[in-house]
């Protein structure tokens, strides 16, 4: 699993998001809307402090990362955060890896 964040999206959070020192980006699965590849989820954001990550990367001092905890939902795919202009919002994108079909259910 991949966690990718675009240089736009990197501005906007830089320009959005307070963060304390020790605290990051957290994404994960939330309940209602949907996503390229789930029914009924959606991706989440917050500004959490990091527990047992699977995935995580550091990005212009910004720490972005992936739970343990929300592995069901990224499982078999990279997560691509880009940035929705006319939104003015990260907009999210899934692509396949192949994680899924290379580990025991």
């Amino acid at each position: 699993m991949k966690l990718t964040v675009t240089p736009k999206a990197i501005e906007w959070f830089k320009k959005e998001m307070d963060l304390d020192k020790e605290m990051g980006i957290r994404f994960y699965g939330k309940v209602y809307g949907k996503t390229q590849v789930h029914e009924g989820f959606s991706v989440g954001m917050s500004v959490d402090t990091p527990n047992q990550t699977i995935v995580q990367e550091t990005i212009e001092g910004i720490l972005f990362f992936i739970d343990e905890a929300d592995e069901w939902f990224f499982k078999g795919y990279d997560l691509i955060v880009d940035y929705d202009e006319k939104l003015d919002e990260p907009k999210y994108r899934f692509e396949e890896n192949g994680e899924a079909n290379n580990q025991n259910a």
